[in-house]
């Protein structure tokens, strides 16, 4: 409950922040975007991995609405295509890698293939028309899975108590498809952009996102008490100004 409360609150991040009377601006620019994700899924009980790496873009809105002392306060949005999931790292209790029945070593992965639309509250501080600035956002995001797949190089896993098996015996996800379609929660960015009148405006920006819902149940009759995406994404953007209202 309390997090569905909490994305109540941010869904209305991006208009309370732009609350205040400042100098008026009307400017809108459309463009699109294009990133590389680091994603992982926060199991419990606890399943060890590394980053799972996936391919992410789509198209960029940004709407001015004013400029308050030297903060220009924008409404920022995206629709995304993601490719997210998880990459386990599988172990036996030396650290060394599982080796499978077959003699290779044990590898699973799964990919999560979303549509994304986040909603950001859009600051940004430096040169308004031509030149630098850097900028922060922050807002909610929403995703559709649309499909998954799973990559894996073996039948049965090893989970020999020999010392040869994993050591890292959570093995309920490598069987069970995503029950959530849904998916909310949070993400912030920081970054830099550079403007020119003729040629647009270019960004470049770190961002993290924390998942708010699960991808299976998480009732007490469930076997995952919590499995929430969170990614971490570097990605390049382009916009050009459709109305531009300061010359």
């Amino acid at each position: 409950m309390y997090r569905k409360i909490l994305f109540s609150l941010l869904m209305i991040l991006p208009i309370a922040a732009f609350a205040q009377v400042g100098d008026h601006r009307n400017d809108l620019s459309v463009g699109a975007n294009l990133g590389y994700s680091l994603s992982s899924v926060g199991f419990d009980p606890k399943v060890s991995q590394g980053m799972h790496g996936g391919i992410t873009g789509g198209v960029s809105f940004r709407y001015v609405c004013e400029k308050y002392f030297n903060t220009i306060c924008s409404v920022y949005g995206e629709i995304n295509y993601n490719s997210m999931g998880w990459k386990q790292d599988i172990l036996t209790g030396n650290d060394q890698r599982v080796v499978n029945s077959n003699g290779l070593t044990e590898e699973y992965s799964r990919t999560l293939n979303y549509v994304q639309i986040p909603v950001f509250a859009h600051l940004t501080w430096g040169r308004e028309q031509s030149g630098w600035n850097f900028f922060a956002q922050a807002g909610p995001q929403i995703g559709f899975l649309l499909s998954e797949s799973t990559s894996k190089n073996y039948d049965t896993p090893n989970l020999a108590k020999d010392g040869t098996g994993r050591s890292n015996t959570i093995i309920a996800q490598e069987s069970m498809e995503a029950e959530n379609k849904f998916d909310y929660g949070i993400a912030a960015g920081i970054g830099v952009e550079w403007s020119n009148r003729k040629l647009g405006h270019y960004l470049l920006e770190a961002r993290y996102y924390y998942g708010l819902g699960n991808i299976y149940g998480s009732s007490k009759k469930d076997y995952f008490g919590k499995s929430n995406n969170s990614t971490i994404t570097i990605k390049v953007s382009y916009l050009f100004d459709l109305i531009k209202t300061k010359r």
